[in-house]
């Protein structure tokens, strides 16, 4: 990742990113979904519509 992502709901560091359906943001620690907190830095998950990714 080239750049530094920025939490979307409170623009701490983003730790990951998780998109269901229609929608994806960008996260920090404290916003993510707990499927993102479960991944290890680089790891993502694809489950039907979701996706979620850790840096």
């Amino acid at each position: 990742m080239p750049e530094k992502m920025k939490c979307e709901y409170c623009d701490k560091d983003a730790v990951g990113y998780q998109g269901f359906g229609c929608c994806s943001a960008y996260v920090c620690l404290d916003h993510a979904d707990n499927f993102v907190r479960a991944l290890k830095p680089g790891e993502k998950l694809l489950s039907g519509e979701c996706y979620f990714e850790r840096f």
